[in-house]
């Protein structure tokens, strides 16, 4: 498997990828990989070092007749979203992602490939080994927990980067090139309640949705995709509307920044009302499926018999929970005015948690416009304070505002349209990049983002187009040729 990885072009990239790819580098769970980027640098001999938060810097002279160059900043991250199939045996804890080549694309056997951010980290990593790469001086940026708060990005203190120029190697269409993104908020909203005991005369059902897309919660946000959240609590709504149905627990989703593929939910109904239940549950679900039939034809949406819990919810927590969910906003709120085809602001109703006396539902909302967010934050947060939840919001962070009349991007269009005989897209993107982050503490660095093509990312579908990183892997080493001199 890796082994047929590392026998396709370009072999420096795809190697370092099948060795990144190996070391374990969840969000927040970064040691080894910190360690392995460590010891990468050390052994080439480079000044290496990790700040207080966890990024490693690396640097690297400028080749001969480079020295008179603008110092350029190379940037990526470290950690992957770990997001497997329920039906895969994996534990990303211990073992390497198992990589695959299916026609031009590179996947992953039922987990994330990593191809985000680790194709970006791999480039970066065949820069700093190579020795037949023109280039000026290097400060590789290798930041840690982009996935789940961009901590790494805000803890890298001012002073610390030397560079005038960053290239974030982030970005995931192979003829787009980024110039401003998008900043979030986390919405955690939760609650007790009193289980109370199972009514008698009842029947249990584990009611199961699955089969869904998933995807990147900002970058596929506008594509109309089934969020299994709502989807099941459209079902929870319409059971207990109309057969009284009483839940016992819900778990549905995972990470804040992908749309989430699948939830179950334990529930008891009235015996008498068994028959009815189920044919109206498949009535709906039925309809469900061809409302999205074009988008996720491999939804389920399945009610089994189970055995009983040995709880319900409180019936008044209940009925506030779900029409808060049902009133809560997921998906695209507003497309931007200014630039066509842009997400605006955007809600991910990501993780829906309910079991042994506690509620906890996790949202990231999502804008360029700052106050955009807030005002959709609110939204969220006064729906379910209405439910009785307590509501926190954190982890904001901004968006980077774009910048025309960069001279990197200058730089950047002219080499791609000489390379390509064609014009890049020049764009904003609906995801948070650490460009804005990082520009709060260098303002005066020119930034700009590109990568290969990557598909599926932050779910078990994310593959790579093997054709796209030899392109982008071309577009990188051209341009670090022509960076400008020195004022």
């Amino acid at each position: 498997m890796n082994s047929e990885i590392r026998s396709l072009e370009p072999g420096e990239v795809w190697n370092r990828f099948a060795d990144l790819n190996a070391v374990p580098r969840a969000s927040k769970k970064e040691e080894q990989v910190i360690t392995f980027m460590m010891d990468f640098g050390k052994k080439l001999g480079l000044e290496t070092f990790k700040d207080e938060t966890g990024n490693v810097i690396i640097r690297k002279p400028a080749t001969p007749g480079m020295e008179n160059r603008k110092m350029v900043v190379l940037q990526s991250h470290l950690d992957m979203v770990h997001q497997k199939n329920t039906a895969t045996d994996f534990d990303f804890a211990t073992q390497g992602i198992e990589m695959y080549v299916d026609g031009d694309w590179v996947k992953a056997k039922g987990t994330t490939l990593g191809a985000d951010n680790g194709l970006g980290v791999a480039a970066i990593m065949a820069i700093l080994e190579s020795n037949d790469i023109p280039h000026p001086a290097v400060e590789a940026l290798f930041t840690v927990d982009e996935e789940t708060g961009m901590t790494g990005a805000k803890g890298l203190e001012p002073g610390v980067l030397r560079g005038e120029i960053l290239l974030n190697l982030d970005t995931e269409e192979d003829d787009e090139i980024g110039i401003g993104c998008a900043g979030g908020v986390d919405i955690t909203s939760s609650r007790s309640y009193k289980e109370e005991p199972v009514p008698e005369d009842t029947e249990a059902f584990r009611i199961a949705v699955k089969g869904l897309k998933g995807g990147h919660s900002g970058m596929d946000i506008h594509k109309g995709l089934g969020n299994a959240n709502k989807i099941m609590n459209r079902m929870l709504f319409d059971g207990f509307e109309n057969y009284g149905m009483r839940i016992a627990s819900i778990e549905g989703g995972g990470l804040r920044n992908a749309i989430p593929r699948e939830s179950s939910a334990v529930v008891v109904v009235d015996k008498v009302h068994r028959e009815a239940f189920v044919f109206e549950f498949g009535e709906l679900a039925d309809a469900v499926k061809n409302e999205l039939k074009t988008t996720e034809p491999s939804l389920e949406i399945t009610a089994t018999p189970v055995e009983k819990p040995g709880a319900v919810m409180e019936l008044g927590v209940q009925e506030g929970i779900t029409r808060a969910l049902y009133a809560a906003h997921n998906g695209v709120y507003r497309m931007s005015a200014d630039m066509e085809g842009l997400t605006e602001t955007s809600n991910n109703i990501a993780k829906v948690a309910v079991g042994e006396g506690n509620v906890k539902i996790s949202c990231l909302t999502r804008s360029s416009v700052d106050s955009s967010k807030t005002d959709l934050a609110n939204a969220l947060r006064a729906t379910f304070e209405l439910a009785g939840c307590d509501v926190e919001l954190s982890g904001s962070y901004p968006g980077w505002q774009p910048d025309v009349n960069s001279p990197v991007l200058k730089v950047l269009r002219e080499k791609y349209e000489t390379l390509f005989k064609e014009k890049p897209e020049v764009a904003a993107c609906h995801a948070g990049l650490e460009c804005g982050i990082l520009g709060q503490n260098y303002p005066e660095m020119d930034m700009i983002s590109f990568g290969p093509t990557i598909r599926g990312a932050h779910s078990p579908d994310e593959r790579a187009g093997i054709a796209s990183v030899r392109k982008f892997w071309t577009f990188l080493r051209e341009i670090l040729k022509d960076i400008p001199e020195k004022a």
